[in-house]
């Protein structure tokens, strides 16, 4: 609800897809600066504890929001400084809370589903979320999604708060902060498997996933909309995304995971260029919702990867440069998204990512044996296929 309700506020304070870019780049720019020393630290603090931190302050923010605009007293730099904050809180929340799945399964042979059950929740609140929030806009306006949200977090801290967990030593420390942070950047670049499943989610975030920002204009230029078809279409992309979320969440077995990431691929560059021609709103909702369901099965499946290679010590480190890599991609994309559609349009602008996510598919598919070769091993150490024969 206030994603939706941010883009909106957004495109109403400015009416430009350029500042919709600027927004969403503040909003992931601390991820990119913060994100490997934000790493070193989930590797050395209690968990469960630093999330407890991150979603008490992340509420804070959320009611800030809310008051700032149901006061009458947001502008744009107020909303370009939350943004910023919650940025900065993500940082360290997000490696944090998707360390701590792997606690919560007790055969390795689990982590999949427990991934994939993690993405169909986390996409069936964008299901209902943007559709509730495009109702709750046109009739009582963007401050009250605020409100909501951060009343929300009440039951986020109570439901991690009655975790109980059993106690893991903090791995040693191996030197400064600095150390660290440089011991994770070699771990995860000299590994090819590791570098491959960082790497094209971060191209495939820059490319696929920054067409975000152009739906306000979709809506408002192309089909005449108000923020109930925003929901909707943020709804359909949704609704792809919890499919997808589904089928990972039913997996028992990594092998083939491969070709679901390589699918991905192909469903949302296909979905984008539905996207991009299309004027008919059921073709167009068709398209977005190709995108949640390729985009998901891209994200989550390179998750359930990373997950099984990385070694525990390095865990927090390795998943603050995945989340670098899709959260920082996906704002920078966006800004050049907004910035390049008010040059060439957003038909133009959006067909070309559709097309670099096509080619991303082709690399993806001639590296695709190598990867498999390589990972093999790594995933034998960790577990997840059994002891090496």
């Amino acid at each position: 609800m206030t994603q939706t309700a941010t883009i909106w506020l957004v495109y109403e304070l400015t009416g430009s897809p350029f500042w919709l870019g600027v927004v969403a780049l503040i909003s992931q720019l601390p991820m990119i600066l913060l994100g490997p020393f934000a790493g070193v630290w989930v590797d050395r603090l209690p968990r469960l504890k630093l999330l407890l931190t991150t979603q008490a302050l992340s509420m804070g923010q959320s009611l800030l929001l809310a008051y700032f605009t149901l006061t009458g007293r947001m502008d744009i730099g107020h909303l370009v400084g939350l943004a910023f904050a919650q940025g900065v809180i993500n940082a360290f929340d997000l490696p944090t809370r998707q360390s701590l799945a792997v606690r919560l399964v007790e055969k390795r042979e689990h982590l999949a589903g427990v991934i994939g059950m993690n993405a169909s929740l986390f996409h069936l609140a964008r299901l209902i979320g943007p559709a509730l929030a495009g109702w709750i806009i046109a009739i009582w306006g963007a401050g009250y999604c605020f409100l909501v949200d951060g009343l929300s977090y009440l039951a986020a801290l109570v439901a991690l708060g009655s975790l109980r967990l059993a106690v893991v030593p903090p791995a040693a420390r191996a030197g400064s902060v600095w150390v660290e942070m440089k011991m994770g950047f070699r771990y995860v670049f000299g590994s090819f498997p590791l570098t491959v499943h960082i790497l094209f989610p971060a191209a495939m975030g820059f490319f696929a996933l920054s067409y975000g920002v152009l739906i306000p204009v979709y809506v408002t230029e192309v089909f005449q909309g108000d923020a109930r078809m925003l929901g909707g279409f943020m709804a359909s992309t949704a609704g792809g995304a919890v499919l997808a979320a589904l089928y990972l969440a039913g997996r028992k077995q990594l092998p083939g995971i491969g070709r679901v990431i390589l699918s991905g691929m192909i469903f949302t560059g296909t979905g984008l260029l539905v996207f991009a021609f299309s004027r008919t709103l059921w073709l167009s909702m068709g398209g977005l919702m190709l995108v949640g369901l390729g985009s998901v099965l891209v994200m989550a499946a390179n998750n359930t990867l990373v997950q099984n290679l990385v070694e525990e010590d390095k865990r927090g480190r390795t998943l603050s440069l995945l989340s670098i890599g899709i959260l920082g991609g996906m704002p920078l994309g966006g800004l050049g998204v907004g910035t390049l559609a008010g040059i060439i349009g957003i038909t133009a602008t959006t067909s070309l990512n559709a097309a670099a996510c096509l080619i991303l598919a082709i690399l993806f598919a001639r590296i695709l044996p190598t990867l498999r070769r390589e990972a093999r091993p790594m995933l034998e150490r960790s577990g997840a296929l059994g002891p090496p024969n």
